[in-house]
This record gives structure tokens, sequence and C-alpha cells, in this order.
């Protein structure tokens, strides 16, 4: 694939090095000259220096035919104004822009951005798990692109009611599904109707996210 990556900081350099590292054509846009100089002497000839939201610097840099063009500049604005030209006027097969701010998530999600990658809210997501591993509660995973449905998980303990009752008894609020149940050993099933829950089961679920409570009182 060729891959156009607007930003040459740590994290477009990153994704550089591993990209071409998995075969992939890769050019990399950064404003300072220098910093292109560095990728440039590292990985072989693969950075343009010049501004990513510029059109003649899209241009050079074969936008037209990228297949993925991934904005991960250190400002939300430029993300934006890169993947809207790159999905609109290149016409780029997918778009993936980094959030620095959290707050401008739903700004991005508003302008179709399907694919987002918020380093903060990644790390807010793992410290939120950690802390609930030993509170049996439910965890939200993630929020599923471009919807308001949410992946969590909820570790169902020992004493918990619904322990011995089959997916089918569950009291499992509208538009919710069980994807997955992982059991002791890492044993993983689909579970069905007639799926019975054990103790410490960690159940993964797709609900809506105004449903997140009622799901937390179903599985405990």
């Amino acid at each position: 694939m060729y891959i156009v990556i607007v930003g040459g900081g740590k994290v477009g350099r990153g994704a550089a090095r591993d990209l071409i590292g998995m075969g992939h054509e890769v050019c990399v846009i950064e404003r300072e000259a220098d910093t292109a100089w560095s990728i440039n002497h590292e990985l072989g000839e693969v950075a343009l220096v010049g501004d990513g939201t510029e059109v003649h610097v899209q241009q050079a840099a074969g936008m037209n035919r990228a297949d993925v063009v991934v904005a991960c500049t250190g400002r939300d604005q430029a993300n934006l104004a890169v993947g809207q030209t790159a999905a609109t006027r290149f016409g780029a097969g997918k778009v993936i822009a980094r959030i620095n701010d959290p707050r401008n998530e739903s700004i991005f999600r508003a302008l179709g951005f399907d694919n987002t990658v918020s380093a903060t809210t990644s790390i807010v997501n793992a410290i939120e798990l950690e802390v609930n591993k030993g509170l049996q509660s439910l965890t939200r995973l993630t929020q599923l692109a471009s919807s308001s449905f949410m992946l969590s998980q909820q570790r169902v303990a020992e004493q918990s009611s619904v322990v011995g009752c089959t997916v089918r008894e569950l009291r499992l609020p509208p538009s919710t599904l069980l994807v997955l149940v992982v059991r002791e050993g890492d044993d993983a099933l689909i579970p069905g109707p007639n799926t019975t829950i054990h103790a410490s089961d960690l159940v993964i679920a797709v609900t809506h996210v105004q449903h997140e409570a009622a799901l937390r009182a179903a599985l405990t």
C-alpha cells in the first residue's frame, strides 16, 4: 500500500518506521526541514518538506494515489484540514486522524471521521481498566466509531445473582448483545441463548451508551 503520513514527529516517524518495515511505500510530510532531514537519514528518502495542509504539498506527496492518509500532527485543526482534503479532493481510500485534545473528538465525528486515534482517551481507558480490575464493575473498552454504541466488559462476581443463569434469562437492556464470554483457563466462547453464566466469567458486550448502567445491573 501507499501511505501518506502528515506530521513527522514521534508518532508519525514511528509509524513510518514500522510501515516501511512491513513493506509499505510511505511518504512523510513534515514542516520542519531538520526533522525531515533526520527522517530521511534514518529511513531513506521518504520525507517531503512542506505544510501538509496545503494542496500543492499534498499533490507533491502523491496523495491522489494514497491508499491511506494518516494525519498525525500535534494540531487538531491541521489534522482536520488534512483529513477533509484527503477525502474530498484526493479521494484517499482511508483517512486516519490523530486527536490531541479529546474535547475535539465530537467535531471529528460530526465531520465524518470514522477512524480517529486519541492518545489521551486510550490512556484514560487503560487506567480505568486497571483501577476497576478488582471492583467487579462494568468497564467501557471503547465507544464504537461513528455510533452511540460502546464495547464493554464485566467480570461476574462469585456472589452475583446471575451465576447459573442462561443468557436468555438475563434482563439485558434494549439494543444489547453479548459477543464473547472468556472463562478461566482462557477458554472463549460466543454465547447463545442457552449459554450459562459462571462465576468469574468475563462477559464482553455491545450496548447503547445510554444503557451502560442497565447493563451493569443486568450482569451484577
